[in-house]
């Protein structure tokens, strides 16, 4: 499990999380939206600790860290326990799509080079890129990249993976190829928190929605709750703007 507490992040005099409290069960597909600015991806890159919150404490389970008194050995030990994909890809562009995944599990995890590229070669399979292994990142579509990057993520087996808008750069028709990936895995039980603005992946695979706006939870709950009778009127309001109702008549 995977527990939140009074999360704050400020930078100057803007405060972008205001005392988040939240609650990931094992296994659950946790996914949060809200408009641009309302502290989303803020807080996924507090959870990995690529941004320092200002206070609150975090809990991945048997692990508990409080981030004002986070040390180098602390936030190494929560950095094993997680494993974020990023919106842009960030693969290295001189390496190839499995040395892109070993990398990590030959710096970070220190394996032996063998069960590195057994393990990522079995990851790259995963994702539905046998065929790319020795690719490199400008030889594939930014669909094949952003698997590359999921692949990555799995290949480290974290006990939570963080999704930051894992299909906002991507061409529409490459969207489809990404999402069926997620969806895969999220069917093997694997503990996800995604932010994203696919409404019908939000729908069909998470487990729990969370809705932020102006750095706090303004509502949460399972998907059919939340899309169906949403309770507070600015979740309302975002849905209404994001999927409005056809206009159009026959």
């Amino acid at each position: 499990m995977i527990e939140l507490k009074q999360i704050s992040k400020s930078f100057g005099k803007n405060q972008v999380l205001q005392s988040i409290d939240l609650t990931v069960e094992k296994g659950e597909v946790v996914v949060i939206l809200g408009p641009s600015g309302s502290g989303k991806t803020t807080l996924l890159r507090c959870i990995n600790y690529l941004e320092k919150p200002d206070n609150g404490q975090i809990r991945i389970g048997d692990f508990k860290l409080d981030f004002k008194t986070a040390g180098k050995k602390d936030i190494h030990n929560l950095r094993q326990r997680s494993a974020m994909v990023f919106q842009h890809y960030n693969l290295f562009k001189h390496k190839t799509a499995l040395e892109n995944v070993m990398e990590g599990l030959l710096i970070v995890q220190k394996l032996p080079k063998d069960e590195a590229r057994r393990r990522s070669t079995q990851m790259l399979e995963k994702v539905g890129l046998a065929a790319k292994l020795d690719a490199y990142p400008s030889e594939l579509s930014g669909g094949q990249q952003q698997r590359v990057g999921i692949a990555r993520a799995l290949a480290l087996n974290p006990e939570v993976i963080l999704f930051d808008e894992p299909t906002s750069a991507l061409d529409p028709e490459l969207v489809g190829e990404v999402l069926d990936v997620i969806r895969k895995i999220a069917g093997e039980g694997i503990t996800m928190i995604v932010v994203t603005h696919e409404m019908g992946f939000a729908r069909d695979v998470a487990n729990h929605v969370v809705f932020m706006d102006g750095g706090v939870i303004v509502e949460e709950g399972k998907p059919s709750e939340l899309f169906g009778k949403p309770k507070e009127e600015r979740t309302k309001q975002f849905l209404k703007r994001i999927a409005p109702e056809p206009s159009y008549s026959i």
